[in-house]
């Protein structure tokens, strides 16, 4: 295989603590990362280099698990192991601490908004999934509490242009919800990893879903209408598993990442190695197929924990680790 992932800068970020997450902001001029130090570095680019344009401290008692970015870019929110989730606000040039959203029984263990910004999902340790509301005043209120999983959950994440939200947990399953009549239901368990489902990746149209597991393998599900003997489509959704990628992973998949702009999938393994998977021309949509396009063994000298394309500058990857650092990759297809 031509090598591929080219290394473009290695960033020093959480010294003496894991870092537990990469998040680029929507306009993918900025990223941010989060780590066992209970701190949240903001890093941007000059010339050719990324640099850290601040730290936020003091938001959080614990680790500071996963973070997201608002759909309009003016707010991070931080998900924490002291039971609390952090939303703050850009101002100028920085972020401030805005509200602390308090209410899981422990460690939050992530936090992801809706596409259009109104609704902020988060889950715990405590195995519920919450809903928070959030109006034009910037005021927060949890509109319902999910209950669907027999164990800690690990991620939650929303479709790209539907407000789905799904949600991966250590029972195994991953939960589809959606709201009905003013009260939020779990649609749909897809059932078929045989360890913790670690994290959950839509494709950009959102019409699939990559999962990825402490079994070692990422999973591919497709999102399917259901139709009436008549052949009309009925308005009930299900997900079906059509493809499951095996055998590359020596250890646990922490994390995947679907890229919108190319439809490559990159993973972060706990064998410390960075993989990019690409979709081939397939004659049944019903069966993907891809195939290992770029392989970097020892991207970091320990477990990599997270993976985040760029969302406007093509191939552009940023992954973190164990180990406290940031990798920045240019990723490049081969003829």
């Amino acid at each position: 295989m031509k090598e591929n992932l080219t290394l473009i800068q290695r960033l020093n970020a959480h010294p003496d603590s894991r870092c537990w997450f990469v998040g680029w902001n929507p306009n993918g001029t900025l990223l941010a990362s989060c780590g066992g130090d209970k701190a949240i570095r903001i890093w941007g680019r000059e010339g050719d280099s990324w640099v850290c344009k601040g730290v936020l401290e003091d938001g959080h008692q614990r680790t500071v698990r996963k973070l997201a970015w608002s759909p309009c870019g003016n707010y991070l929110a931080s998900a924490s192991f002291d039971a609390t989730t952090c939303i703050w606000k850009k101002k100028n040039d920085d972020f401030e601490s805005l509200t602390v959203l308090e209410g899981h029984e422990n460690e939050v263990k992530c936090v992801s908004w809706a596409p259009s910004g109104n609704l902020l999902a988060t889950c715990s340790r405590d195995k519920s999934v919450w809903i928070w509301e959030v109006d034009e005043e910037d005021d927060y209120e949890c509109v319902t509490v999910l209950n669907s999983h027999t164990q800690d959950v690990k991620h939650v994440a929303w479709h790209p242009t539907q407000e789905l939200l799904v949600s991966a947990s250590y029972d195994n399953n991953i939960c589809i919800y959606k709201e009905v009549d003013d009260d939020w239901e779990c649609q749909a368990t897809l059932q078929g990893h045989t360890s913790t489902v670690w994290n959950l990746s839509f494709s950009a149209t959102g019409e699939r879903l990559a999962s990825c597991s402490d079994d070692r393998t990422v999973k591919i599900w497709k999102e399917y209408l259901a139709e009436s003997g008549q052949g009309e489509l009925i308005g009930d959704i299900s997900w079906k598993c059509v493809c499951t990628l095996s055998g590359y992973h020596g250890r646990a998949v922490y994390d995947v990442d679907w890229c919108r702009l190319t439809g490559a999938l990159a993973t972060a393994s706990g064998d410390d190695a960075v993989r990019v998977f690409k979709e081939e021309s397939s004659t049944d949509p019903d069966q993907p197929l891809f195939s290992l396009a770029a392989h970097m063994p020892k991207a970091h000298s320990q477990d990599v924990n997270s993976v985040a394309w760029n969302p406007k500058e093509a191939g552009l990857l940023a992954t973190c680790s164990d180990s406290g650092d940031i990798a920045i990759w240019r990723f490049q297809e081969q003829d």
